[in-house]
């Protein structure tokens, strides 16, 4: 028995001093299990090219750079990778494409423009002799004229002295035929009419006023003189054209000349018959470029038999491109893009289960319809985002992210690196603060809108120079506002109206210009409903025409309607909507 305890007694011993001996050594073996695993998570990027993400160290397959240990934030994402949640997507319809997979490769190219009178169907109805117009029967744009209608009486110190050796011709025509007959021509060199000059010889009495007949046909276009206005042999009285043929002319891109000849087929469209299609065939590329627009003009001539067309009309025009090569090209939406006259910007989806995004440069080429070539930054099987893109560039420079506005991120770590001198900004040197809005900021907000309702009067006038001074001097204004703490939906307007007067700030082109103006004018509108300045009262004007037909709205001091998106073209068209008190 004493045996039997004495073994128990050895065997226990053995176990605990088993347990010491080999349970320090499975907890070093976990540990070592945990930082192994650790280790292995480790991924590996190129500071060059961020797209490049490996499991292991090594040389980065793009540029041939050492790779270098990806430092990640609390939330797991690297320094300008930020995330949005699901109910966020939701609200804001962001959507995203696979670049190569859900983009549809539409070649053809898009042209805007308006109907012209065709020249070569112009005519011009001259004087033939000196004198004074006493009555001009012809006396409005757009008058149907025809071939001997008369067109003015015309009063000819000239005509009456020649009129007295007709009469005395005419008495002598049996003696002197050769002299009667050389008279009868002068008079038919003038153009004046047989029956006039038959009712002179016969009554022997000289006439003071001598009716013109027309000699053209057609629709008056220009009426050169007024009645009283004293013309010479060979002056135009009026100009008249034929509208069985009218020409089509659009603005074509500097970009875009490569891609256009002459013959090519185009497919018109007109606002006024927004159901039906046109054929019609490129006849002329204009061989000069316009330095100020930077654009040729592309002229079609289409058949108005029907009298469809009206010289003024808005028209587009697509022409269909070549589609060789498209699958070799990567081709995304231009809602995808964001330019801000530097760089061309798209926001990467990284994640297929999570919205986690990062902001690309890229570069485009030549623009095809609703689509640009992208010709470095992005690769086939991409995923970027398509819908919402400003929303999501917002919410990158609200978490401090590289964006449109901010060139590197804003970094938070300490005080020192967060006043970096790498530390670069769209539209001013230093981060943007934007805290809420309250009442007293009306008057911040209203030395913002003297600027603003200014740059919309340089719309008007189509003064490009202007509006770009402008916009910069309003931009400055709305970044001074000084407040605590803003509502997301306040962040959201302003942030956009900032980046949208930079846009155009950068910009000389007009139409680049308007485009942006849309955008900031919805913006605009929310932020001065929002506030309501107590000494101003503003007006939401709407324009029905404007962007492509879906309308646009702009802030206005007064009732009066100045469109900044037509200017002279369509000053007056808009109407009223809202009033802001």
């Amino acid at each position: 028995m004493k045996k039997y305890i004495i073994y128990l007694v050895i065997l226990a011993v053995g176990l605990f001093l088993g347990s010491l001996l080999f349970g320090e050594a499975s907890e070093k073996e976990r540990n070592h299990n945990h930082e192994a695993i650790a280790s292995n998570n480790q991924k590996w990027t190129c500071s060059m090219h961020t797209q490049i993400m490996h499991l292991e160290s090594g040389d980065c397959p793009i540029c041939g750079m050492d790779l270098i240990p990806v430092q990640r934030g609390s939330d797991g994402l690297l320094t300008d990778q930020f995330k949005l949640t699901e109910n966020a997507m939701a609200l804001a319809n962001i959507k995203t494409s696979i670049v190569g997979k859900d983009m549809v490769g539409d070649s053809s190219i898009k042209l805007s423009g308006k109907m012209v009178v065709n020249k070569k169907e112009t005519a011009t109805q001259p004087s033939h002799f000196n004198g004074r117009i006493e009555k001009l029967y012809i006396n409005s744009l757009g008058q149907r004229v025809k071939m001997g209608q008369a067109i003015a009486q015309i009063y000819s110190p000239e005509l009456i002295a020649a009129q007295q050796e007709l009469i005395t011709s005419y008495r002598l025509r049996t003696s002197q035929p050769e002299l009667y007959k050389a008279v009868r021509n002068k008079f038919k060199n003038w153009k004046i009419h047989d029956n006039q000059l038959s009712i002179i010889e016969k009554t022997g009495q000289v006439t003071t006023r001598f009716t013109i007949y027309s000699h053209v046909s057609g629709v008056v276009s220009e009426i050169i003189v007024n009645e009283g206005a004293h013309i010479m042999d060979g002056h135009s009285i009026f100009e008249v054209t034929n509208l069985a043929t009218i020409w089509a002319e659009f603005d074509a891109y500097e970009n875009q000349i490569s891609q256009l000849e002459k013959g090519m087929e185009i497919k018109v469209k007109v606002n006024a018959y927004p159901n039906k299609e046109f054929d019609a065939v490129i006849s002329f590329i204009d061989p000069i470029l316009n330095n100020n627009t930077r654009t040729v003009t592309i002229r079609a001539t289409l058949n108005n038999k029907e009298n469809l067309f009206k010289p003024g009309m808005f028209v587009t025009g697509q022409i269909k491109g070549e589609t060789q090569a498209t699958e070799e090209l990567l081709i995304v939406p231009a809602s995808a893009i964001l330019w801000t006259g530097e760089r061309s910007l798209v926001y990467v989806k990284l994640h297929q289960e999570e919205a986690v995004f990062e902001m690309r440069e890229v570069t485009i080429g030549l623009r095809k319809g609703e689509n640009y070539v992208v010709t470095s930054g992005l690769e086939k099987g991409d995923e970027i985002v398509t819908n919402g893109t400003f929303t999501v560039d917002a919410a990158a420079q609200l978490q401090g992210k590289k964006s449109m506005m901010n060139k590197s991120s804003t970094i938070h770590e300490t005080s020192n690196r967060g006043r970096s001198g790498n530390q670069e900004n769209f539209v001013n040197s230093k981060p943007i603060t934007i805290p809420k809005i309250k009442l007293k900021l009306s008057k911040s907000f209203q030395s913002a809108l003297k600027p603003y309702l200014k740059m919309e009067d340089a719309f008007v006038d189509s003064n490009v120079n202007q509006v770009s001074i402008l916009a910069k001097e309003t931009a400055d204004k709305l970044k001074d506002i000084k407040i605590n703490s803003l509502g997301n939906k306040e962040k959201y307007y302003l942030l956009k109206s900032i980046k949208m007067l930079s846009a155009i700030a950068s910009n000389l082109d007009l139409k680049k210009q308007r485009a942006y103006l849309i955008i900031l004018n919805e913006n605009m509108v929310a932020l001065a409903m929002d506030i309501k300045s107590p000494t101003e009262r503003l007006y939401v004007i709407k324009c029905p025409m404007a962007n492509n037909n879906k309308g646009a709205i702009w802030l206005s001091k007064g009732k009066q309607i100045k469109n900044p998106y037509y200017g002279e073209n369509m000053l007056t068209c808009g109407s009223l909507i809202e009033e802001i008190n």
